[in-house]
């Protein structure tokens, strides 16, 4: 069998441990299903294209296991069901490629032409299908929780979803077509690696040849496959119907505003051991891109704890920024947390893990990396030259890994710079602030400032004192100098001519 003798014959031992294992997991599926009782869903992309090609070898090395005769000679039928859901909005290249490989390999192919759930409702009705074969890899929005035999969601009708690929990479999917020298949908050699439908999906703007307008590398030639879904994009409302690389879901005014919560993770901060300037340093650079803080918070180094937080607020703010407990030490449970604030798992992650061996060498001992254990499904890897090791985003949570100010001035730095190239925080209008100074007393100054308030909703204006005697300090916050500048007129005319003095530079 021609896919068999190509891994075998070749030299890369990772492509071959996860050829052994997901030929194990169908060969497993196989012993305990009839044939007749399973399907494959095929969609014409390169990880359907890479199981196809697995489910072919797995019923070899299952036939040969049955009749020793078999190890001779090549297994020519193939009678397992394939199945393809068929869209309007489909590439034709898709429809192309599935049509003929069917053809190339003699499949018998059952066409159905309604959305997903509702066709196996009828495929199942009708034929007495019990597990499904599907081409689902860690890292995609439908894995998340998933095993390589799970049953199918709650609602779906019954029957059990086989993922022979579920822990594959990116890297792993390409090597394998290269290495086996089989036909793949001809859209990854014009620079698309993520493929959906018509609406959106643009090839990679990762993979563009640069000096040359509308060409593109081919997907193999992605280098981080954390970034495969980058040529996803979403429709924008505007006339055209022009299609934007997606930005995280937010899309807004450039003047309007995003909203920001920060979780300190440490019991040194809990117990004043030490004194947070993290927190305070992440709310101006924050404010310097346009977003506004919410919430800060500092919880201690416990799973439940970092959980419960991150729970709270990933759903009341735009983005979530976290830093503390990252790393191999006992105490180290932000990852824990947020797996778990997901639902989620933690998952060996190996492409991480060979970067964390590249980085720390023989300090990384055993077969199995724990810094390499990841949110499964969820994680993003963030890699930046200037970085040592990548932060992380794990859907709006992302997970910086700096304990001082010149740590997190460098990783904040990174983070603006991958912004401007991929959307991932949106850059703002930013604040815009004003101090001034009174020797007037609260109570003096207290009637003024709530009817100011009320006349300038779209500001902020706090008071605070730097010192516990000290004069009082009224902080004017905005986006639009001129209404800051009218608001803290009004606020001068209420009262006699220098009573008011402006705090030049922030303090």
């Amino acid at each position: 069998m021609e896919i068999d003798e190509a891994i075998r014959g070749c030299e890369d031992r990772r492509l071959q441990t996860k050829y052994n294992n997901a030929t194990s997991v169908i060969q497993r599926a196989l012993a305990l299903y009839p044939i007749e009782e399973v399907a494959f869903s095929f969609n014409g992309g390169k990880d359907s294209t890479v199981l196809l090609h697995l489910l072919r070898a797995g019923y070899f090395l299952h036939k040969v296991g049955q009749n020793s005769a078999a190890a001779n000679g090549d297994v020519k039928d193939f009678p397992i069901r394939i199945i393809y859901f068929e869209s309007p909005s489909a590439f034709p290249e898709i429809n192309s490629f599935t049509y003929d490989t069917a053809a190339t390999y003699g499949l018998q192919i059952d066409t159905i032409r309604l959305d997903f759930k509702s066709g196996l409702e009828t495929l199942l009705k009708d034929k007495p299908i019990r597990a499904i074969f599907l081409g689902v890899r860690m890292g995609d929005p439908t894995a998340v929780g998933q095993e390589q035999f799970s049953p199918s969601s709650p609602g779906w009708p019954p029957f059990m979803r086989v993922n022979p690929i579920l822990d594959w990479s990116y890297r792993d999917v390409w090597a394998f077509l290269l290495t086996c020298k089989v036909k793949y949908c001809s859209l990854y050699d014009q620079g698309y690696t993520s493929i959906g439908s018509i609406y959106d999906t643009v090839p990679n703007s990762l993979l563009s040849i640069i000096n040359s307008s509308n060409k593109f590398k081919p997907a193999y030639l992605l280098s981080d496959g954390r970034l495969e879904r980058a040529g996803r994009v979403k429709r924008k409302s505007s006339a055209g119907g022009q299609l934007t690389a997606d930005s995280n879901g937010l899309d807004v005014h450039k003047n309007s505003t995003l909203t920001a919560s920060i979780i300190a993770v440490g019991d040194e901060i809990l117990f004043g051991i030490v004194e947070d300037q993290l927190g305070p340093y992440l709310c101006r650079k924050l404010g310097s891109i346009g977003w506004s803080v919410l919430h800060c918070s500092v919880v201690h180094n416990n799973i439940d704890s970092v959980a419960e937080e991150v729970e709270r607020q990933k759903s009341k703010t735009d983005m979530v920024f976290i830093y503390g407990g990252v790393g191999p030490l006992h105490s180290d449970v932000t990852l824990a947390g947020i797996a778990k604030a997901f639902d989620v798992r933690l998952a060996p992650d190996e492409e991480f893990e060979e970067y964390l061996r590249y980085i720390i060498g023989d300090q990384c001992i055993g077969d199995r990396n724990e810094m390499a254990q990841l949110p499964e499904g969820i994680t993003e890897l963030l890699h930046h030259d200037k970085l040592a090791v990548p932060l992380m985003k794990c859907q709006n949570v992302i997970i910086l890994n700096a304990t001082n100010i010149s740590e997190m001035e460098k990783q904040w730095d990174c983070l603006v710079e991958l912004t401007k190239s991929s959307d991932l925080l949106t850059l703002l209008e930013p604040f815009i602030s004003k101090h001034m100074t009174t020797n007037l007393s609260d109570v003096e100054v207290a009637q003024p400032l709530s009817k100011l308030c009320l006349e300038f909703p779209d500001l902020y204006i706090g008071c605070y004192r730097k010192a516990r005697y000290g004069s009082l300090i009224i902080s004017f916050k905005g986006k639009d100098q001129a209404r800051l500048e009218l608001a803290i007129k009004a606020l001068q005319n209420k009262f006699k001519s220098g009573a008011f003095l402006e705090i030049k530079k922030d303090d």
